[in-house]
Order: structure tokens, then C-alpha cells, then sequence
């Protein structure tokens, strides 16, 4: 858009029309026509669904018989460096075409927008004209793909402005205001539609973060005390199927509580009923259980119908109390968090939890692969079939047991209903966890966490319970880290491989 009279055409949101409202109806239903920078700025919530923070954000624009339809969004950061600006443009320009470009449909133009509050003594307009330089980045990456930035807005402080529109006095100096939240069009057609814009990333990653409350000293000496009665027990082969029972048998019960918790409003107030829920001893048993790559496997069964809604509960409440030296465990929870938000729709929720998974274990193999399939866009019922298939093949291998143990009561004396004669065959299985859902067979070694890494200065600890200096981490357990975790969201893609976890 280079005039502001200019119509882009009707507009769909290629995200929103995929969904379905809560009775039903289609969110396409409905199509929405933005003429204006004004109304792409309201937009933009609606578009990502959620309100955007310091962030760069491309979004594109496919053309459909001459009228534009909204496709894909990129999203990141926007990095604390102007010598980094370059460097992220080019990354989210090549993100947000190569993932199109993927899913079979190369944008025929993008929208950018670059959305920043004002720091303290800041003006919004002062905002505008220190970000302009990347913005310009934005139209020159995205242009040496072939793709022209129709319009590029800045949004600060409730106003925005349009860094390409070429009438001279046209813009106010100060911007302008932005449309009362819920008032628009778009705003209108989303309620409609059942869509809704939750606030923004920061509220929905508090609901991941570890406490930082009083708490939380009493949940690392519940960790340590715990630590000290489970590893030796799971590092043993033949204790370890027991820890992974245990472990399972615990987390039915608390979601058996959860489930029957009064409903509160407010996402605070929910999350404060969680935590008073669930113990220290029981979260710490239970954080520390989930360390078990097939423990964990088994427990991402938990992921539809009335199981869905508890499950993400628990596994958002394990996620607060990784607290102090055990951040790295948060991994295992943070994991099934946003598998069980993908696997329920809520692809925000997954991208964020993931990432912020990798962030706390970039080698976290799983997550890696979930963030993947997620910010492509792929189908979670594949790795439903193969976890629904795990859980079946679980309960029959229980319900063999118990039965071995009836008959073996009840056969004559000295007879082994395994002998030659018995009508019990014994099974062999091998089989792959979750991450393997697209192998037959894994050969890689299993990978258990089950001592945080504490900062140094810490074997003084004289903590009840405190681990021996430098913790007990399995054998095949490769310590090298590499930098931050990918950033989430709909960014660009690019996970690699990585050992197992």
C-alpha cells in the first residue's frame, strides 16, 4: 500500500478461517474488506491473536483474482542491537517466504509492521523515527526476494504511523490514534467468528515461568529430597519401571483432582488454585519422574477430550515449580504443555511453551520436533495415532500382567504358567517413544535428566537432601549447549536434529 486510498481488497486470515468458532461455524464465514493503515494496524491482534511486544512482524499477502488474502506471519523480536537489525530482518524475511513457499503459496506482497512502547522520557514519535532504519531493512530484504513491503506501520503508545505513505503532511507528526480495542470491523467479524485476542506474550509465558515467590525455596529442598530417593532408583534397570509406574499412578490421581476443582475465573486465579493443589513433594516427584524419556511418552497420552484441559494444568503447574538450579527440568514439562496446546488447537499457547522448552534444554529433542511441526503448520494427529496406539498397547500389557499374577495364583503348585504348556505366551516389544513417530526403530541411547546443574559455589550446599557436587546425570548424557533456544511463535523455521531426549 503506497496510498492511503488505496484498497487492499477483501482480506482473510488464512490462521482464523482455519478455525472453528466454539458452535461450530466456520471463522470464514465471514470476510472482512481493510481499505486503510488505520484498519491494518487494528488488525494486526486479530492476525496473531495475541497483542504484539516489541516485535517485528511480516505478514503476507496472497493474491487471489486480483484481491489480496492474508497468508502466513513471521514474528521476532526486536533485538536490543541496531548492528543485529540487518541480521534479523534478512532472517524473518527468508522465514516467512520459504515457509510459504513451502506450504505451496509464495507471497505476492507483505505487510510489515514494528511494534515497540516508549522507554521511560520516550515519546511514541521518537519511538517511530529511531525503528525507521529497520523498517527500512524489512522493505530491502523482503524486496531482493521479490516481494515488495506494501505497507510498513509503527505502532507505540496507542498511535501508529506508516513509514510509506508519500504525501508530505499527510500523517500527523504524532500518529494516529488507534481505534478503541474491540470496536473494528475485523473486531466485530472475530467475536462473531469466536475468535479472541489473549492479551500478550508476556501474560501467556508467566503462566510457564519458575516461581520467584518464598515458595519456591521449599520446592528446591522438596527437589533435593526427592532426588535423593528417586535417582538411585532409576539409574537402577530393574527399579526403573517402578519409579515410571509410580509416577504415572501419581499424576492420574492429581489430575483426578484437578478435573474435579471448582472452575475460577481469570487466568491468575486459576493458576493460584493449581499450585495450591499440588504439593511440593508430589511436584517434585512427579517433575522429576518426567525425566524418563518413555515416562514422559506415556504421559503425553493425556492430549484430548476430558483429559486435554487437566493435563495442560499440570504440566503448566510442573512447569512453575522448576525452580533455582532445576530450570533445565523444565524441558519435560514445558514440552507436554505445548503438545497438548497443539494437540487441542491452541498453536500460540504450543509455539510459546516449546520454545520456551528449547530455551530451557536446547537439545530437547522432542520439543525440537514439535516447534517444527507446529510452525509448519502440519497435522497433530499423526503423533496421536502413534501415542493412542502406546497408551492401548500400555493398558494391554497391564491387564497380561495382572492376569499372570491370578493365574499364577491359582495354577497348581510348582507349575510357571511361562513354562512349555502354558496358554501365556510372553511378548517382546521394541518400541519408539513419541519422538520416534516417524522411525520403526531407535538406536540412540536413552538420555535421562535427573540432577539439576547448580551454579558454582553450590557444593558447599548444605541443604537437606542437596545432591553430591556436580549432581548424577546418566551416561549417555552429552553436556554441550549451544546458545539461546530458536525464538517461538510463527517465526521461521530451521530445527535441526539433535540427541535424543
Amino acid at each position: 500500500m503506497t496510498n492511503h486510498s488505496e484498497s487492499t481488497g477483501p482480506t482473510e486470515n488464512s490462521d482464523v478461517t482455519e478455525q472453528k468458532a466454539p458452535d461450530g461455524r466456520a471463522a470464514h464465514a465471514a470476510q472482512v474488506t481493510l481499505r486503510t493503515p488505520a484498519e491494518l494496524a487494528d488488525a494486526l491482534p486479530y492476525l496473531l491473536g495475541y497483542r504484539p511486544e516489541d516485535s517485528i512482524v511480516l505478514v503476507a499477502l496472497h493474491d487471489r483474482d486480483g484481491r489480496g488474502r492474508f497468508g502466513g506471519r513471521a514474528r521476532l523480536g526486536i533485538p536490543a542491537s541496531r548492528d543485529d537489525w540487518e541480521s534479523a530482518a534478512r532472517q524473518l524475511a527468508h522465514g516467512l517466504v520459504a515457509g510459504s513457499e513451502r506450504r505451496g503459496a509464495r507471497p505476492a506482497q507483505i505487510v510489515a509492521y514494528v511494534c515497540q512502547e516508549p522507554a521511560k522520557g520516550e515519546t511514541g514519535r521518537e519511538v517511530m523515527q529511531r525503528l525507521q532504519p529497520l523498517a527500512q531493512f524489512l522493505r530491502t530484504e523482503c524486496g531482493t526476494l521479490d516481494v515488495p513491503v506494501i505497507e510498513a506501520l509503527c505502532i507505540s503508545a496507542g498511535r501508529f504511523w506508516s513509514y510509506c505513505c508519500p504525501n508530505v503532511g499527510c500523517c500527523p507528526d504524532d500518529g494516529t490514534p488507534m481505534g478503541l480495542p474491540g470496536t473494528s470491523v475485523l473486531a466485530a467479524a472475530a467475536t462473531y467468528a469466536g475468535l479472541q485476542v489473549r492479551g500478550t506474550l508476556r501474560e501467556l509465558r508467566a503462566r510457564l515461568l519458575p516461581w520467584e515467590t518464598s515458595a519456591a525455596l521449599e520446592q528446591e529442598i522438596a527437589l533435593d529430597t526427592a532426588g535423593t530417593a528417586l535417582v538411585p532408583r532409576i539409574l537402577d534397570d530393574a527399579a526403573r519401571a517402578d519409579v515410571a509406574e509410580e509416577t504415572l499412578r501419581l499424576a492420574e490421581r492429581v489430575l483426578t483432582r484437578f478435573a474435579a476443582a471448582p472452575t475460577v475465573p481469570g487466568t491468575l486465579p486459576a493458576d493460584l488454585r493449581d499450585d495450591a493443589l499440588l504439593t511440593h513433594d508430589e511436584a517434585a516427584q512427579l517433575i522429576l519422574g518426567l525425566q524418563d524419556r518413555t515416562t514422559r511418552d506415556r504421559a503425553a497420552a493425556w492430549m484430548e477430550d476430558d483429559d486435554a484441559g487437566p493435563a495442560l494444568r499440570l504440566w503448566r503447574a510442573l512447569a512453575r515449580r522448576c525452580v533455582g538450579p532445576y530450570g533445565e527440568h523444565a524441558a519435560a514439562p514445558l514440552t507436554l504443555a505445548g503438545w497438548v496446546a497443539w494437540s487441542s488447537g491452541d498453536d500460540l499457547e504450543a509455539r510459546e511453551a516449546l520454545a520456551m522448552a528449547l530455551g530451557a534444554d536446547p537439545d530437547y529433542l522432542f520439543a525440537r520436533l514439535l516447534h517444527q511441526a507446529c510452525n509448519e503448520g502440519l497435522d497433530p494427529e499423526t503423533v496421536r495415532r502413534c501415542l493412542r496406539a502406546e497408551r492401548a498397547e500400555h493398558a494391554e500389557t497391564r491387564t497380561e500382567a495382572a492376569a499372570a499374577t491370578v493365574q499364577k495364583k491359582t495354577s497348581p503348585a510348582g507349575k510357571d504358567p511361562s513354562e512349555p504348556g502354558s496358554r501365556r505366551r510372553r511378548r517382546v516389544r521394541i518400541r519408539g517413544g513419541a519422538d520416534g513417530a516417524a522411525r520403526t526403530v531407535r538406536a540412540e541411547g536413552r538420555r535421562t535428566r535427573l540432577a539439576p546443574r547448580r551454579p558454582s559455589g553450590a557444593e558447599g550446599s548444605t541443604r537437606p537432601g542437596a545432591p553430591a557436587p556436580g549432581g548424577t546425570r546418566a551416561a549417555h548424557r552429552n553436556d554441550t549447549r549451544r546458545g539461546p533456544a530458536p525464538t517461538g511463535g510463527t517465526r521461521s523455521d530451521g530445527d535441526g536434529a539433535a540427541e535424543d531426549s
